[in-house]
C-alpha cells in the first residue's frame, strides 16, 4: 500500500526516535529544530527545553567554536567527521563523542545541518560494568567457598565449647567457654552478612519514591542534625517488580555512607531518573531506573575507588566494609548494578535497575 506524505513523516520520526545514535537537526540559523530520544539522553536535556536554541549553547567543544565549524560546513556544503572529541554537556558534564555533520540541501539558498553524536565512552562504561559484575560474582563465589570451609569447624568449635562448659565445675572457668561460644556466634553472623541473603527476592509492585522516602525518614532519625537531604524525584517513573525490603537495605547502606561523609553542614541528594535503551553490563533494557545518591563530602580516594564494593574495604574508622558489598549484591539480585564516581565535594552513587520484567 502506498504511503501518504504524513505516513512517511510518521515513519521517519519513528525511525529517528528509536535510533541509538543521537540525531540533532539545525536550521540555517544554527538553531535546533529536531532532537531524537537518544539525543535527549546523551545531552541530558528535554526537547521542549532546547528546541530553538543555538548550536553553540547546546553543543560545546573546548578545542574550537562549534558554530564557526558548522557555518563552514553549511557554506561549503561538505560533511565532516570528528572522532573522540571532548564535549561539554549543558549540565556541565564532559563526554567523549564521535561527531558527524551532514549538510542537507532543501533549496539552493537553504541548507540544514544534520548532526550525529555517538558516545564512545559509553563502550568504556559497558566494559567497566561487565568487569564489575564479573568481579562481584567471583568475589561472592570465593566468599561462599570460604564460608563453607569455615562454618564446619566453627560449628564443631562451638559445640565442643558447650560440652566443655557443662563439665566445668568452676563458674569462673565457664566464662572462658562463654567467650568461645560468643565469638563463634559473632563470626557466624559476620559470615552471614558477608554472603547476604541466600533466598530469592520476594517481588511485588514497588514505587521507588516510597522506598526513598522510607530511607530518608531512617536517615533523619539517625542523623537528626544533618546533613540537609534534597529530593529531586521524577514523578513519571512507573512502579516495577522488586523486593522492597532489599531495596531499602541497599539504598540505606549507600545513603548512610553519604550522610556520614557530608556531615552536619553538608548536603545529600536523592535523585531519580528514567533512562531509555540503556545497557546494564551486556544486557540492553528498554527502560532503566537510575537512582542517584550524591553527597558533598570529601570524596573517596582514587586508590580505594576500584575496591569499595569489596567486602572488608572501608574508608571510615570503625567501618566494617560490608555495607556497599551487601548493597551491590542486593541490587545484582534485581538484575541491576551500582556504580560510583567521586571527587572532592561530590561523590555520586548510581543505582541502575531494569524497569521492565523478564516477561515484558
Amino acid at each position: 500500500m502506498k504511503q501518504t506524505h504524513n505516513g512517511n513523516n510518521e515513519l521517519e520520526a519513528s525511525i529517528l526516535g528509536n535510533l541509538n545514535t543521537a540525531v540533532l537537526l539545525f536550521d540555517a540559523d544554527l538553531r535546533l529544530s529536531y532532537i531524537n530520544a537518544a539525543g535527549e539522553l546523551l545531552l541530558a536535556v528535554s526537547s521542549n527545553a532546547v528546541l530553538g536554541k543555538r548550536a553553540g549553547g547546546l553543543v560545546s567543544c573546548p578545542s574550537e567554536p562549534v558554530e564557526a565549524r558548522l557555518r563552514n560546513a553549511s557554506a561549503t556544503r561538505q560533511p565532516f567527521t570528528e572522532r573522540e572529541i571532548e564535549m561539554l554537556r549543558p549540565d556541565g558534564q564532559n563526554i567523549r563523542v564521535n561527531c558527524t555533520v551532514l549538510p542537507i540541501h532543501q533549496t539552493d539558498a537553504h541548507c540544514e545541518l544534520l548532526m550525529e553524536l555517538h558516545q564512545v565512552d559509553r563502550q568504556i562504561r559497558i566494559t567497566r560494568e561487565e568487569h564489575l559484575i564479573s568481579q562481584h560474582q567471583a568475589t561472592q563465589a570465593l566468599l561462599r567457598g570460604l564460608a563453607h570451609e569455615i562454618k564446619n569447624p566453627l560449628g564443631g568449635l562451638r559445640g565442643a565449647a558447650q560440652l566443655l562448659e557443662r563439665e566445668l565445675p568452676n563458674q569462673e572457668l565457664r566464662e572462658y567457654t562463654r567467650i568461645i561460644i560468643d565469638e563463634a556466634d559473632r563470626l557466624q553472623t559476620l559470615l552471614n552478612r558477608m554472603l547476604g541473603p541466600n533466598q530469592l527476592p520476594q517481588l511485588s509492585e514497588v514505587n521507588i519514591h516510597h522506598v526513598l522516602e522510607h530511607v530518608r525518614v531512617l536517615l533523619r532519625a539517625e542523623y537528626p542534625s544533618g546533613p540537609c537531604i534534597i529530593r529531586d524525584y521524577d514523578p513519571s517513573i512507573p512502579g516495577f517488580k522488586a523486593d522492597s525490603d532489599r531495596l531499602i537495605q541497599a539504598l540505606l547502606n549507600i545513603a548512610r555512607n553519604g550522610a556520614a561523609a557530608a556531615g552536619d553542614r553538608g548536603e545529600l541528594v536523592l535523585r531519580t531518573r528514567v533512562l531509555r535503551q540503556f545497557t546494564i553490563g551486556s544486557v540492553r533494557h528498554r527502560l532503566v531506573l537510575r537512582v542517584e545518591i550524591e553527597d558533598t563530602g570529601p570524596g573517596i580516594p582514587d586508590e580505594m575507588l576500584d575496591r569499595i564494593f569489596f567486602p572488608m574495604v572501608s574508608g571510615r574508622a570503625g567501618g566494617t566494609g560490608l555495607g556497599l558489598a551487601i548493597a551491590q549484591e542486593l541490587i545484582n539480585q534485581h538484575g541491576g548494578l551500582i556504580e560510583c564516581e567521586s571527587r572532592p565535594g561530590a561523590t555520586q552513587f548510581f543505582v541502575y535497575l531494569p524497569l521492565e520484567s523478564n516477561d515484558d
